[in-house]
């Protein structure tokens, strides 16, 4: 008894110690979480979410406003599989309490040696395991189901709201609240709704079993017994919940930084060229490792609290309530006034202990469940965060409403009366006209006051100007990309206006789906186009020969690498000469043609109708046009007819 009682007193000050420290290094992950927000400035730049994280009324919120997108009705398979999933979590309680009768009784019969009973109940038992086994796994898969269907759900909505418009080009041109989306509609969705379909798990069928085996043990050890265990139920969720408070900031800061170090490995592939050239490696490996060492410094931090959160995890939630279920399951065979066991032979008070100490390790196992399920609702608290705030950027982005928070800050009186918005954009055919419309960016710098020039169809107009002159934001602002800060533009609608850039963009894909970019082959068929119409295209523009290639119109390949640069700048002419809009932007986009090709390019324009505006440094384009719209780079410009000297001198 001394021995016991030294080693009882050993273990309550090492738990008193343990205790220490873990509150210590709860509180240094506090102060841990509150210096990296601090200190980390450049999420903030980035738009990373800044908002308190914390299992409260704004996380039931935002929780609610995404249940209703994954589940949008009472017909959906969504819940559909929760309804599976209940029932099987309800079919397995039962399970689990026929385990429990009958290993018990097994136990029973092998104690007091009856051979007799002993085999067939081993078969019996054996036979009964296969419909439990199809239990577990159904629920298994039922749990699967419904985040693989919470995910499709929700990306397809985000997918709706993301590629609506140009909101995918705002969400990281005009707006700096998120970065790096990719992540957010990737990976934060697939986390967000795995972490949803576990805790509708962890939290559903521990209750489910709370409920159960106290009403079960209710009736073999009293009520006392069911009570002691929902009372630290109660007591170990508010203090572990109040502790778990800097989890959810953690997980909103490592996917922040996830999302920068997957950012700097996507630049370094897409600029490996550029970098190679200017031999870069020893600039860009200091970036790379920056980036990660923050990401480093995070994960080594959260996963220290969490280390020292998991040992308070694991006190309070395993093993002292393994503590309060003996001291309860001990009453009624300790107390010296129970007669429930007066009239029970030796086995079978074993028995009716096995039995009820088993129910009571199983609540208690119920209720340690639930108490930790509290970690990953504050987890999931973080993803809800992040998601909701995406879809708050998404809908602001398709309201016309930005927010940019590099704005210069010194901005004159008429300068900053300018609003992204304010400007009236008027749809009509084969005219564009700018009517005292100032070129903004949407940074708030005022590159021209006002633009006021008309261009009617069969009007080819030269554009040029020095570097940040505003040539490529005149574009922008006549695509719709960016907002209008006054005046009124005059312009065919969205898709009469065509863009050529200097890099063509090549779709994944067919050779098909290059020239008839961004229509599929499904729209080529309404259309009425044949594949012999689109063969024209190519033979207008000298690669005919690409059908000659294994596959011809089939054939799929990177074309970003297949094609040379000139032989992509011309597929995007002969993608132009297909859609034949009333206006085209060609910037730049035959610097790596030969000069007779690309004269044909610009008569075969004119003959079909389409109006340019090209902006080119080569003197021989000249002649093709009728008017040069220059910029001086201090916010003038000027707009003239070009002359016979001014072709002359071009020519």
């Amino acid at each position: 008894m001394a021995v016991l009682s030294k080693l009882a007193g050993a273990s309550a000050v090492a738990s008193l110690l343990l205790g220490v420290a873990s509150l210590r290094a709860f509180i240094k992950g506090r102060a841990d979480n509150e210096i990296v927000q601090k200190k980390d400035n450049t999420f903030k730049r980035q738009g990373a979410s800044r908002n308190k994280v914390a299992v409260d009324a704004v996380f039931v919120k935002r929780l609610l406003k995404l249940v209703k997108i994954v589940i949008p009705n009472l017909f959906s398979k969504e819940l559909g599989y929760i309804v599976l999933v209940a029932v099987m979590m309800l079919v397995r309680t039962y399970c689990d309490l026929w385990m429990i009768a009958s290993t018990t009784y097994i136990e029973r019969i092998i104690i007091s040696r009856d051979s007799g009973k002993f085999y067939p109940q081993l078969l019996w038992f054996f036979i009964s395991l296969i419909p439990i086994a199809f239990v577990n796994n159904l629920l298994k898969y039922g749990l699967w189901q419904m985040g693989l269907s919470f995910r499709t759900r929700l990306t397809k909505y985000l997918f709706n709201k993301y590629l609506t418009g140009f909101t995918y080009y705002k969400i990281s041109n005009l707006d700096n609240r998120i970065a790096n989306a990719d992540q957010l509609l990737t990976q934060d969705v697939e986390k967000f709704s795995q972490s949803v379909a576990e805790l509708y798990s962890n939290l559903s069928k521990p209750i489910l079993d709370i409920m159960i085996y106290a009403r079960k043990l209710s009736g073999a050890i009293g009520i006392q017994g069911p009570s002691s265990m929902l009372s630290y139920l109660a007591f170990s969720g508010v203090f572990l919940t109040w502790l778990r408070r800097p989890t959810g900031r953690y997980t909103i800061l490592e996917q922040s930084l996830e999302g920068e170090f997957r950012f700097a490995n996507s630049r370094l592939i897409t600029n490996s060229e550029e970098i190679a050239f200017y031999q870069g490696n020893a600039k860009e490996k200091s970036v790379l490792e920056s980036s990660f060492a923050r990401l480093m410094n995070l994960l080594q931090k959260a996963n220290r609290f969490r280390f020292f959160m998991g040992i308070v995890d694991t006190m309070v939630a395993k093993y002292l309530a393994t503590i309060v279920g003996f001291y309860v399951v001990s009453r009624p065979f300790l107390d010296p006034n129970n007669t429930r066991h007066l009239s029970m032979n030796q086995d079978e008070i074993m028995q009716d202990y096995y039995r009820s100490g088993r129910m009571l390790m199983n609540l208690a196992t119920a209720v340690g469940r639930l108490v930790l399920a509290g970690r990953e609702l504050t987890r999931l608290a973080g993803f809800t965060a992040r998601v909701t705030e995406l879809i708050d950027v998404l809908d602001d982005l398709n309201n016309g409403k930005y927010v940019r928070t590099m704005v210069t800050q010194d901005l004159g009186a008429d300068q900053a009366a300018l609003k992204p918005g304010s400007g009236t954009i008027v749809e009509v055919d084969h005219l564009i006209q700018f009517d005292r419309v100032p070129l903004v960016t949407p940074n708030g710098d005022v590159l021209v006051r006002s633009l006021d020039f008309t261009v009617k169809s069969g009007i080819n107009v030269l554009v040029c100007g020095p570097n940040g002159c505003g040539k490529s934001s005149l574009f922008r602002i006549l695509g719709e990309l960016w907002p209008l800060f006054g005046g009124t533009l005059h312009k065919p609608a969205k898709d009469k206006l065509f863009y050529v850039p200097q890099r063509p963009y090549m779709t994944l894909g067919s050779l098909r789906d290059q020239v008839s970019y961004p229509h599929s082959k499904q729209d080529l068929e309404k259309r009425g186009v044949t594949d012999a119409d689109l063969a024209v295209f190519l033979n207008h523009v000298q690669l005919e020969y690409l059908l000659d290639r294994p596959g011809g119109w089939d054939a799929v390949a990177d074309w970003m690498d297949v094609l040379s640069g000139g032989e992509k700048q011309r597929i995007a002419m002969a993608r132009l000469f297909y859609h034949r809009p009333q206006f085209a932007i060609l910037d730049e986009c035959t610097s790596a043609v030969s000069v007779d090709v690309e004269g044909f390019m610009y008569n075969h324009c004119r003959e079909i109708g389409i109006t340019l505006f090209t902006v080119s440094h080569r003197k021989s384009l000249w002649r093709h046009h009728e008017y040069v719209l220059a910029f001086d780079g201090r916010g003038n410009y000027s707009y003239s007819p070009i002359d016979s000297h001014t072709q002359e001198f071009g020519s």
